[in-house]
C-alpha cells in the first residue's frame, strides 16, 4: 500500500509516472519518506506573508477550468489567522465574480507568493471560501481608511506548502526599494562631490 503524504496534493499518479519516466521520482520519493511538504504556517512563512503586497490566487470551476487572479494591497493585507489559516479582504472590483463563483462550486484553491528582490517563491495548496455576512470579520481585514470598499473576505485553509528554488526568477525591486536605493545613491554622490571639493582645496 502506498503511503499518503502532503505532496499528494500535487503529485498525482500521472505526475509521479512522468517523474519516473524523466528521472526525478527517486528524489521526490525521499521527500515523501520524510513526510512531504509542511502543513503548518511557520514563523518564517508568516513573516514572509506579512511582507507581501501582492499574490496570485488560483481557483477552478466545477468543470476544472482554471482561473488565476492577482490580489494586491498594503503589506500584510494577506493575514495569518492561525497556523493553518489565511484570510484577506476582497475589494469591490470589476464585478465579474469569477473567483467567488468558482469557490461556490469548487473549494480547491492555490496561492502563489513571490518576492522578486530575494528570488523567493512560496506555493500554498488548500481550500478557500468566501465570507460575506460577518461585519466584524470584514472590518478586521479591511485596509486602513476604509478604501477600497470590502465586499467579502476570502478565507484560505492551508493543506500543504512548499518553497521553490530561485532558478529562473528575475531580480526585481519594488517601488519602496528603488526609492531607498536612489536616496542612497544621491547621498553617496553628495559625499563624493564634497570629497572632490576638499581635494581641490588642499
Amino acid at each position: 500500500m502506498t503511503r499518503s503524504t502532503t505532496t499528494d496534493v500535487a503529485f498525482t499518479p500521472s505526475v509521479k509516472a512522468l517523474q519516473e519516466r524523466l528521472g526525478s521520482r527517486a528524489a521526490y520519493a525521499r521527500l515523501e519518506a520524510r513526510g512531504g511538504w509542511q502543513t503548518a504556517i511557520t514563523p518564517d512563512l508568516a513573516a514572509f506573508i506579512a511582507a507581501r503586497d501582492s499574490f496570485y490566487l488560483a481557483t477552478a470551476n466545477a468543470g476544472g477550468q482554471p482561473y488565476i487572479q492577482h490580489r494586491g494591497g498594503p503589506k500584510g493585507f494577506l493575514q495569518v489567522l492561525d497556523d493553518r489559516t489565511l484570510a484577506f479582504a476582497d475589494y469591490v472590483g470589476n464585478r465579474q465574480y469569477i473567483t467567488a463563483g468558482n469557490l461556490e462550486e469548487n473549494p480547491q484553491a492555490f496561492i502563489f507568493l513571490m518576492d522578486y528582490s530575494t528570488r523567493t517563491r512560496i506555493k500554498l495548496w488548500g481550500t478557500a471560501r468566501a465570507v460575506e455576512n460577518d461585519p466584524s470579520f470584514l472590518a478586521r481585514l479591511a485596509p486602513a481608511g476604509g478604501k477600497p470598499r470590502v465586499e467579502r473576505a476570502i478565507v484560505f485553509q492551508v493543506v500543504a506548502w512548499d518553497a521553490n528554488c530561485p532558478q529562473h526568477i528575475p531580480l526585481k525591486h519594488d517601488e519602496e526599494e528603488v526609492a531607498a536605493l536612489r536616496a542612497r545613491l544621491a547621498e553617496l554622490e553628495r559625499e563624493n562631490a564634497g570629497l572632490r571639493r576638499e581635494r581641490r582645496a588642499s
